[in-house]
């Protein structure tokens, strides 16, 4: 192995002040549960970096967990050396003939954060480089476009060298914004409202409505497998499914045809701001973008969001559906949202929804029938599943039992 360590970088978690230390800790946290069943790996969190010790385990498996985790920026595979510049020297030429440099262009890019190391960052460059330069056959400079590109970090601890930097997933560390409610279809664009959402710190758990027998135990493990992608960023997920046959039969009853989209989705946004209180939430995701269907009109979100006085976020508000596309097949959610199997939001769509929904006519049509009774006879029979990173694994409990 050319490299014993991963050097991570921070990214906006180094504009924080005073609190800084609060999320370090929760994306060291994080970290280690992603990396959890790799028992030799050594976490070590500084103000600036965070350095994960491999001791022998396997950096590419590693390296594909980390991409994920929201609240790095960046990370290097290092070698991690004594700061004398003789062993640098050494050390470098180790590393660029083990990347095979021999015919290729290279360049030196150094950065001395021990102020009273007494070598500027020029002077390693130039040190570092000349030295390369006799060392390796035919290698050439090229500071425009290289093949390689020799980082060094010089630190108060050590002096760190790379060649590879990995881009990172950014944003915050998942649980540091808080926890919310997402309301989870199985459609393409909820997952990515998750998954944004998370990236901004936000600890989410899903509330996805379902209808057996109108909606199949396929369309089930859909959402469930979605969870499982979310799982993989924050090490777990905590999913509440909602049986929502009774209630959905209710409306399209006692509801006139045009007006059961906004009244289901007023249901469904009462049901979920109540899983919210009882889970010690503090807002609601869901993947609404403005104009793309009936019940997100802004005269529908309107009359749906009057049922709660709870923030409710929209991550994908203005985004292009192909922007939203891109997203997910980013976020690895794309082909399982494309799985053939209805949820109970497609099944008994109305042939002309209402896309300006009025109030007054919304509040009428509620008191047509005592929803109430079915409301808590939902809440009451949901069925939680926490699903875990590592193996999808999933454990049921009644939802009273976790309150």
């Amino acid at each position: 192995m050319i490299y014993d360590e991963i050097l991570v970088r921070y990214g906006e978690i180094s504009t924080k002040g005073k609190n800084r230390k609060l999320f370090i800790d929760k994306l060291k946290s994080n970290v280690h549960y992603v990396l959890k069943d790799f028992p030799n790996v050594k976490i070590r969190a500084q103000r600036d970096r965070m350095y994960i010790k491999l001791h022998g385990e396997d950096m590419d498996e590693i390296s594909k967990r980390l991409k994920k985790v929201f609240g790095i920026q960046s990370f290097s595979p290092v070698m991690r050396v004594n700061k004398d510049i003789e062993t640098i020297k050494e050390k470098s030429a180790q590393l660029m003939k083990k990347l095979d440099a021999s015919g290729k262009t290279f360049k030196v890019q150094a950065k001395r954060v021990d102020k009273e190391y007494p070598y500027r960052t020029n002077d390693l460059n130039q040190i570092l480089g000349g030295h390369l330069l006799k060392t390796i056959e035919d290698l050439k400079v090229d500071v425009h476009n290289p093949d390689f590109e020799l980082k060094v970090e010089v630190r108060k601890d050590a002096a760190y060298l790379t060649c590879e930097v990995i881009k990172g997933a950014g944003g915050l560390p998942v649980g540091s914004g808080g926890k919310a409610m997402l309301m989870l279809s199985g459609g393409i664009d909820s997952p990515v409202a998750g998954f944004l959402a998370m990236r901004r710190g936000l600890q989410i758990e899903g509330v996805h409505f379902y209808s057996p027998p109108f909606t199949s135990e396929r369309s089930k493990q859909k959402v469930i497998d979605l969870s499982e992608k979310m799982a993989q960023v924050s090490g777990k997920f905590t999913l509440h499914i909602v049986h929502f046959t009774e209630l959905q039969q209710a409306i399209i009853q006692h509801v006139p045809e045009n007006y059961t989209m906004t009244i289901m989705r007023r249901m469904m946004m009462r049901i979920t701001d109540e899983i919210r209180k009882r889970r010690n939430g503090l807002a609601i995701v869901n993947g609404e973008n403005i104009g793309q269907v009936a019940s997100q009109t802004l005269e529908s979100m309107y009359a749906i969001n009057e049922v709660t006085n709870t923030p409710v976020l929209r991550p994908l508000l203005t985004y292009d559906k192909n922007d939203i596309i891109d997203l997910a097949r980013d976020f690895d959610t794309l082909e399982i949202s494309n799985r053939p199997y209805e949820d109970c939001c497609t099944i008994f769509v109305p042939a002309q929804p209402k896309t300006k929904p009025r109030r007054d006519k919304v509040h009428l049509y509620e008191t047509n029938f005592d929803w109430e009774p079915l409301i808590q006879q939902a809440v009451d029979q949901i069925e939680t599943v926490e699903i875990t990173s590592k193996t999808g694994k999933k454990e049921e409990n009644e939802f009273a039992d976790l309150f």
